[in-house]
């Protein structure tokens, strides 16, 4: 409905309502980052103690595990804080994905019967339905006349999948003659990578500043935006879109709470109390 409303709002263009409704969310789920960065700091204030357990327990991990346990009671620190928070947060985020990637059902409001048998229309011209973005796939088949079906083309009259010249329901197919075989299509996955790489660039940086000690996690936050680039020319350019504007968002408001709740001024205001 949310979607829906917002879609309407932009005379329904795909694109601003993705954007938006992807802001939204990460708005709403900003506590919950809250709660993971204080907890993670807790976690860096106690880490001396930690290292002193570990120096006095020796290789004695069962009472290590204990004199832990009992640490983590009196600091009034949750071992699983951290955790939990972000668990909560992948799991909506995910929800909202396939959300947005359903366009027929939550924009459109079209029967779930109908949905299907354009599916098996599609699938029987050859093409292999990707689970969960297939929605997009039908759209495009259903607006090139590759197949027929006279409710989801009247439904898609009211909302524009173009974004810049680029239609979000189309898929990049990618050839190593990049100078004869170029498509505008190519930059939505250029566009997912370069989000990525520059989300991850700053997680980077503020792991470094906020638990220098923490294992180094280059080698994933580089891989993942490689993989959407990879990825990202067999999938609709809408997938690829969303993955960029999440990514784009989250950076940022990763940054406004570490830069409002970073662990010197959580740590200072504790002082101070």
């Amino acid at each position: 409905i949310v979607l829906k409303f917002i879609a309407g709002i932009f005379s329904g263009n795909f694109a601003a309502a993705v954007f938006v409704f992807t802001l939204l969310i990460n708005l709403a789920l900003i506590p919950l980052s809250i709660k993971s960065q204080k907890s993670s700091v807790q976690q860096t204030r106690i880490k001396p103690k930690l290292d002193e357990l570990k120096k006095r327990c020796g290789d004695d991990k069962q009472k290590y595990s204990m004199e832990m346990q009992k640490l983590y009671q009196e600091e009034n620190v949750s071992m699983s804080g951290g955790c939990l928070p972000m668990i909560f947060r992948l799991v909506i985020m995910m929800s909202i994905y396939y959300l947005i990637m359903s366009p027929i059902t939550y924009l459109m409001n079209i029967d779930a019967g109908v949905i299907d048998a354009a599916a098996k229309e599609l699938e029987a011209t050859g093409v292999n339905l990707v689970a969960g973005r297939s929605e997009l796939q039908i759209i495009g088949a259903v607006l090139s006349g590759k197949i027929l079906s006279p409710e989801i083309l009247e439904a898609a009259k009211d909302i524009s999948f173009n974004f810049f010249g680029i239609g979000l329901t189309e898929t990049p197919k990618f050839s190593l003659d990049i100078f004869n075989s170029w498509d505008k299509t190519w930059i939505m996955p250029l566009l997912a990578f370069a989000c990525q790489m520059v989300s991850s660039l700053f997680s980077m940086k503020l792991q470094k500043k906020t638990n220098p000690d923490a294992p180094s996690m280059t080698g994933m936050l580089v891989t993942m935006p490689l993989m959407s680039l990879f990825i990202g020319f067999s999938l609709p350019c809408g997938v690829t879109f969303y993955w960029a504007c999440s990514s784009l968002i989250g950076g940022f408001l990763q940054i406004a709470v570490q830069h409002f709740y970073g662990p010197q001024k959580i740590l200072a205001k504790e002082r101070i109390i």
